[in-house]
C-alpha cells in the first residue's frame, strides 16, 4: 500500500470492484483518506476471473487490512456496492457460499477495530476507488504492496 502519511484518528475508506463479465477479468480498488480528505493510502490490485460481488469484497479486504495497520480511532466506509452495504449492516443474509468466506473475513478486520459504520455511497462518489480498480484491470497487475496473506 503507498502511504502518504502512517497514523490518522479518522478514516474514510472508500473500496470498489470491477468486473468486465460477471465473472470476468476483475480488479480491486480501495482508497484511504483522512477525515480531511487527504489521501493516506490506496492499492488496485488485479483479482483475475471473478464475478462482481467477489471484487468488491476482495476490495473492502484489501482496504481493511490496511486500515487495521493503521489502528485509527474511527473509520467510515463508502461502497457503491448496496448489498455489500447491507450484509455488512446485518440487513441481507449472506446466502452465496462463495461470498459467506469474503464476508466472514471482513466481519473478523471489522471487529478489530474500535468504531466502524459502513454506508452506501452513489457510484459518483466512489470514483477514485473505481479508477483503481479499473486501472487494475486495465494493467493487469498490482499497484502497492498490501498482500491477502
Amino acid at each position: 500500500m503507498v502511504r502518504a502519511e502512517r497514523e490518522s484518528r479518522e478514516l474514510v475508506l472508500y473500496t470498489d470492484g470491477a468486473s468486465r463479465g460477471n465473472p470476468g477479468p476483475s480488479g480491486a480498488g480501495a482508497l484511504i483518506t483522512d477525515k480531511a480528505g487527504t489521501i493516506v493510502a490506496e492499492e488496485a490490485v488485479y483479482l483475475g476471473e471473478v464475478t462482481n460481488n467477489q471484487a468488491e469484497y476482495q476490495a473492502l479486504l484489501i482496504g481493511l487490512k490496511a486500515v487495521v495497520e493503521l489502528a485509527p480511532s474511527r473509520l467510515t466506509v463508502r461502497m457503491d456496492s448496496e448489498l455489500i452495504v447491507k450484509q455488512l449492516n446485518g440487513e441481507y443474509r449472506v446466502r452465496n457460499r462463495n461470498l459467506l468466506p469474503l464476508y466472514g473475513r471482513a466481519r473478523e478486520f471489522i471487529r478489530r477495530l474500535a468504531d466502524v459504520r459502513v454506508v452506501h455511497v452513489p457510484r459518483e462518489q466512489n470514483v477514485q476507488a473505481d479508477r483503481l480498480a479499473n486501472q487494475a484491470i486495465d494493467n493487469r497487475s498490482e499497484h502497492g504492496t498490501i498482500s491477502m496473506d
